[in-house]
């Protein structure tokens, strides 16, 4: 086989990996495809958490004509036992002749562990073929493995001239109805979702996604350092419903406010601060603590700023809308200083541009992959 039909069957492995999207957190999306002969055999991904790896599903797939065959998987098999038996193991037992893997498992207690074994067993072993996707595509697994905090995204909408909203604080609607849609969709697939207090308050989010197909449920976390957030908040009703989390100082964690919280359903957080300021290194440890791995920024302008000032945002989608807002002091994405010139001002590695309606829409990698 030729790398060019090797890369196309790994593209097809990656495409069937994304089907998993939501569904296999804090497990990382996998893909798989066996072929024999250059015919297909079988094709699999793992599709929920706690359910058959892809490798086991493309065997099931395949039947008993996989001896012999060569297997395409995007992340390096397991070997050891979890919620499912070692991967490598099965692909063994199949009598598989070749092993195509796209990129090393990023978990330092397994990485190159399930390589050797499947060489050890004497079959061929080829590492590498679609690797920079591959690593895109696990780089929220790779984050919680490697750095222990959930990878981050933000989402905002601006306008033209970069405001988030009007310099008396009006920012409904800013982006589209088809943009807003988008929003939901990605809501619809993260952990958790972050939002400051003074957007909770001025907004009165319900911070769900709604009219989109659910992949999981996002826990909503609130950023509260004085409990400013009132019980009668849309928030704070639907916390039996949906899970409610406010970070907060350790003082206010004895207030009665904090009580009358969680006695309306909410879990109140101790996190550490400075000057203030709840520290995103603490917030980010906690909910990486929750097997968070995705979670989501949706403002306001200084949550924003706090988790880009240190460094934790790894993907923004930026809608831009067509409109000029204007003002001083009307409130842009990064308050605060920023920095003192172009060559030190933060680079994104990657740009996708896409339509969304009127919207122009920016998705932005504003960190490296992390790197086993």
């Amino acid at each position: 086989m030729n790398s060019t039909f090797d890369l196309d069957m790994m593209n097809l492995a990656l495409r069937l990996a994304r089907k998993g999207e939501g569904r296999v957190e804090p497990n990382p999306m996998v893909g798989c495809v066996i072929v024999k002969n250059k015919r297909m055999l079988g094709q699999g991904y793992h599709a929920r958490f706690g359910g058959p790896h892809a490798e086991i599903r493309a065997l099931q797939d395949g039947h008993s004509q996989v001896r012999g065959a060569t297997v395409y998987v995007t992340l390096e098999p397991c070997c050891t036992t979890g919620k499912t038996p070692p991967c490598t193991v099965a692909l063994i037992r199949a009598n598989v002749k070749r092993v195509v893997i796209a990129t090393k498992d990023p978990n330092p207690n397994v990485s190159g562990r399930g390589i050797q074994r499947l060489r050890r067993a004497g079959m061929v072993v080829d590492v590498g073929t679609g690797e920079q996707e591959a690593r895109e595509l696990i780089a929220p697994f790779a984050t919680r493995m490697l750095l222990q905090r959930p990878y981050v995204i933000t989402k905002w909408a601006q306008s033209l001239d970069g405001k988030l909203a009007t310099y008396r604080g009006d920012s409904q609607w800013i982006s589209c109805e088809h943009s807003r849609r988008l929003v939901h969709r990605l809501r619809s697939r993260v952990d958790a979702i972050i939002v400051g207090a003074g957007t909770a308050i001025k907004d009165d989010p319900r911070l769900t996604a709604r009219e989109v197909r659910m992949r999981r449920v996002a826990k909503r976390v609130v950023l509260d350092g004085s409990l400013r957030i009132k019980t009668s908040s849309q928030l704070v009703q639907s916390a039996h419903q949906t899970p409610l989390m406010i970070f907060t100082t350790s003082a206010q964690c004895k207030t009665k406010k904090s009580v009358s919280l969680e006695r309306h359903g909410a879990l109140v957080m101790a996190c550490r601060s400075s000057r203030g300021l709840l520290q995103p290194s603490d917030i980010l440890h906690k909910l990486a603590a929750m097997d968070c791995t995705n979670v989501l920024i949706e403002g306001g302008a200084s949550v924003l700023s706090s988790f880009l000032t240190a460094g934790f945002v790894d993907e923004a989608l930026v809608f831009t809308a067509p409109i000029l807002i204007g003002g001083d002091k009307a409130p842009s994405v990064w308050m605060g200083k920023g920095h003192a010139t172009i060559a030190k001002s933060l680079h994104s590695h990657t740009v996708k541009t896409s339509k969304s309606g009127c919207d122009i829409v920016h998705q932005l990698r504003l960190t490296d992959l992390p790197t086993p």
